[in-house]
């Protein structure tokens, strides 16, 4: 198992049964329910996120003085240099501005650093080399809120610089003409959650008159939901609706023959591709598909591969370019694949709690922070991957269970040079003397912030359901809750005790395929980065399968799919049973589910209390083990054989006085006892306490 912990949401029958009557299918309607949604307003709100509101973009701080800064700009026919990131908010940020810019005859360059070269952010070199160049306005876009020397730097030189970002901010802002960010603290705009490529879109629309604000925001949201959803941003409030319509202008041009704006030219051919051209796009697709392909130009140190394919106007150049940004994906799969193996070589050598902290010299600072993803996920913690060279180290990490980085990488600040980043994905430099330092003090607070907030690994799971739930028009209708991300997340649903018929690895080993069998019915499931050793499967084992559902679509076929989030043996239903009975000793809190499984009916007790009378004939004394009683009450009464509620019975009958209850190791010897009067079993506390489970479960 990933996860220590599955938390299966309770049914809400009486919701679904609601929501089902507004007109939506079963599985949707049981899984909103189940995650509390049964207010007609408030679903229909989420099934329509392209209805929800953009605030004000004057509402963000210090917006005023950027546009009216860049208005200046434009009316001067300044240089205006945009400066971005090499990952794919800070691609799509970047070359949003441009065109925009450039479309109302701005003279704007676009400038991403070398990840390799420079690094993260403002630096005094690429200053420098603006400043050559004649500029005299420098616009960052997702970037910028840490840059206090660069900034003053630049205004030394004669340039102003906007900040656009949307991290987190320090104790200090920039000494520039403008600083937009969200996070600021006396920022009171209403939604926290933008993207970098969002705060630039606000940006855009300031820009325009207000009149033009609506026709921006359709011109562009197709490159903010890109880079939002690969920013793995909140898929709340203002997001929904950036992506949700985002999404829709990279939709096929005639879905369903209604009419639509073309793709934007390098989308279009990216999509191709990826071989996405005549599908409808989703989170699932961006996240997985096209980020990767746009996030491999930067960590391979081509940003400006994916920055000309979005800039390119010349349909040819943008299949060329296409081509190559899917080849750096590959080239990089392979280094990643690499690195990773050599990771968990080494933690398999020297385990880690707590925190997963490496540093090596030969890996390649553009891949080190997905191998860190991948790492955090196999292994359940944060991780933090550091690449040095020539005594310094760059670091780049990612979090795992609700711990936030930010925080983490601000307590140490003292063994620190420089940090930024999320709470989820940060990055940091540091001296390789500090590393050793620094591995104790992050694992230490890891560890403190687990057991003040108790957070154990745990996944939270929708429902529980029957494959006869998983049809393909079922699994269709799940996109109504499209984008998903975080604050409306995927459906996670669970399978119990399916068959494992077939595994086999794929994708060079690195993911593995099964084939399962529950109740009857075929199914196919995908467990990425996982093998079937080591997690113990055999053929004709059975597993419970915690999964995302998707369609899988082969030649014109379309088939459900697991898309397996994890996965464990399934216990026996001996096994099972056994178990609540156990917790019920224990006096641990039982569910209305448990409870009612326990609790026996007349028919048990009639049926054993008979059982026991021959058993007794000739004897005082019957004695066996409490398997052995139940199958045998069963053959006697063709009853269900279930040997927990078996010794319930014999505990109550026990309780009640009618029988005297030797306990032995694994065996029990049962007296029976002379009684004059009729007895209530109902009267029994046992029992009591079973029925009250179950009606305050009611």
């Amino acid at each position: 198992m990933k996860y220590k912990q599955w938390q299966v949401a309770a049914p809400c029958p009486e919701g679904q049964r609601g929501l089902e009557e507004l007109g939506l299918p079963p599985l949707l309607a049981g899984l909103l329910a189940a995650r509390g949604m049964t207010e007609p307003e408030e679903v229909r709100r989420l099934l329509s996120p392209e209805t929800e509101p953009i605030p004000d973009p004057m509402l963000l701080r210090d917006m005023d003085r950027a546009a009216a800064r860049v208005r200046q700009a434009l009316e001067k026919e300044e240089l205006i240099a945009v400066y971005g990131d090499y990952d794919v908010d800070g691609i799509t940020s970047t070359c949003l501005l441009t065109q925009f810019l450039a479309a109302r005859g701005g003279r704007v360059v676009p400038y991403i650093p070398s990840r390799l070269g420079e690094g993260y952010g403002l630096n005094p070199e690429a200053i420098h080399a603006l400043f050559e160049q004649g500029v005299g306005l420098i616009i960052t876009v997702d970037c910028g809120i840490t840059a206090v020397e660069e900034t003053a730097l630049a205004a030394e030189l004669g340039m102003d610089v906007v900040i656009t970002d949307h991290h987190a901010c320090k104790a200090g802002l920039p000494p520039a003409a403008a600083v937009v960010d969200p996070h600021r603290p006396d920022c009171s705009y209403p939604f926290k959650g933008l993207a970098g490529v969002g705060v630039a879109l606000m940006l855009a629309m300031a820009v325009a008159a207000p009149g033009e604000r609506s026709a921006v925001f359709d011109e562009y949201c197709d490159l903010a939901a890109v880079g939002t959803v690969a920013d793995v941003m909140p898929m709340t409030g203002a997001n929904r609706a950036i992506v949700s319509l985002g999404l829709k202008r990279l939709d096929p041009p005639r879905r369903l023959g209604l009419a639509a704006p073309p793709r934007r030219l390098g989308l279009a051919a990216l999509l191709r591709c990826a071989g996405l051209a005549d599908r409808p796009s989703t989170s699932v697709s961006v996240g997985y598909t096209l980020a990767p392909r746009i996030n491999a130009s930067g960590r391979m140190g081509r940003a400006e591969v994916a920055v000309e394919l979005f800039l390119t106007r010349d349909p040819a150049r943008a299949e060329e370019l296409a081509v190559l940004l899917c080849e750096l994906n590959r080239e990089r799969q392979g280094i990643e694949s690499e690195i990773f193996r050599q990771c968990v070589q080494c933690l398999t050598d020297r385990p880690q709690q707590d925190a997963i902290v490496l540093a090596g010299d030969q890996w390649h600072q553009g891949v080190v922070g997905i191998v860190a993803s991948r790492l955090a996920e196999k292994y359940a913690c944060p991780c933090f991957m550091i690449c040095l060279d020539g005594g310094m180290g760059k670091g780049s990490c990612r979090s795992w269970g609700d711990i936030n980085l930010f925080e983490l990488l601000s307590s140490c600040d003292g063994l620190l040079e420089n940090f930024g980043g999320h709470a989820l994905a940060a990055g940091f430099t540091v001296k390789e003397e500090n590393i050793p330092a620094l591995a104790l003090a992050l694992r230490r607070l890891v560890a403190e912030r687990r057991r003040e907030r108790d957070l154990p690994s745990v996944l939270e799971v929708d429902m529980a359901v029957s494959p006869r739930h998983l049809t393909v028009e079922a699994v269709e209708a799940l996109d109504l809750l499209e984008p998903c991300g975080t604050g409306n997340p995927r459906p996670v649903f669970l399978l119990r005790g399916a068959q494992v018929h077939t595994m086999a690895q794929v994708g060079r080993g690195r993911h593995l395929k099964l084939r399962l069998e529950s109740r009857g019915i075929p199914l196919d499931a995908i467990y990425f980065s996982s093998q079937g050793a080591e997690l113990g499967l055999t053929p004709g084992c059975r597993v419970d399968v915690a999964f995302y559902p998707q369609i899988n679509d082969f030649r014109g076929v379309r088939s459900v799919q697991l898309q397996v989030v994890d996965l464990r043996l399934a216990p026996s239903r001996a096994q099972l049973e056994r178990a609540i009975y156990d917790k019920y000793s224990r006096g641990e809190d039982l569910t209305t589910e448990e409870a009612r499984f326990l609790l026996p009916s007349r028919g048990d007790f009639v049926g054993l209390y008979r059982w026991l009378e021959r058993q007794a004939t000739g004897c005082t004394v019957v004695e066996d083990t409490p398997a052995r009683i139940a199958r045998a009450v069963s053959r006697a009464t063709r009853q269900r054989e279930v040997p927990a509620r078996t010794m319930l019975c014999l505990e109550v009958l026990e309780e009640r006085g009618l029988i005297s209850l030797n306990r032995r190791t694994d065996r029990v010897q049962i007296t029976l006892c002379h009684v004059e009067n009729k007895v209530d079993l109902e009267a029994s506390e046992i029992i009591k306490r079973l029925r009250a489970i179950l009606e305050d479960g009611l």
